[in-house]
């Protein structure tokens, strides 16, 4: 537990450090900076999948099947929302934040459906993390919204979304996770 836990806040940290410590993470420079937090954001990422898959399964509350489905669409809607942070469509305009809504929705989904402490703690972590960077970014007036493209490259966004969702279908079910079950 205490990988995932250090993973998390690693994350966090390393995401956060811009808005909360702009003079330090300016006297990184740019692009040494940035390779250092891309090599915080790869070591959390590494430290939180080791820790969740060896955490112990501690179970806090035993999720209702009903909530599957809803997982389900929800993740959908996490996909679809990524997705259009990097379209070039008519959306991309519409929606602030979108890659963080994603996150939001990715996060909420998997608390649905797991109700043991390493998922708590992973996907709590997260939706904590999207929240007080949304918030941040809000208060410091930083944001520009895309300008919107043409409508019909929202037909490319759902599906691309469509694609990618089968793909992490495919992947859960590889790995022993069926999100259907």
């Amino acid at each position: 537990m205490t990988l995932l836990v250090l993973g998390i806040a690693i994350w966090i940290g390393a995401h956060l450090l811009k808005r909360l410590a702009p003079d330090l993470r300016a006297s990184m420079g740019e692009k040494r900076g940035r390779g250092i937090i891309a090599l915080a954001l790869f070591a959390s990422l590494a430290l939180m999948i080791i820790g969740f898959r060896g955490a112990p399964q501690i179970d806090l509350w035993y999720p209702p099947a009903v909530f599957t489905p809803i997982n389900n669409l929800l993740m959908l809607l996490a996909v679809f929302l990524f997705a259009v942070s990097e379209s070039k469509g008519a959306l991309r305009a519409k929606i602030k934040h979108p890659q963080l809504y994603a996150v939001k929705t990715w996060a909420v989904a998997h608390l649905l459906v797991n109700g043991d402490l390493a998922s708590v703690l992973l996907f709590g972590g997260m939706l904590f993390w999207a929240v007080v960077s949304v918030i941040l970014i809000n208060r410091s007036g930083d944001f520009v919204p895309k300008e919107a493209g043409p409508a019909k490259r929202d037909i490319i966004t759902v599906l691309a979304t469509l694609v990618a969702y089968a793909v992490i279908v495919a992947i859960h079910s590889w790995l022993g996770y069926s999100p259907f079950a």
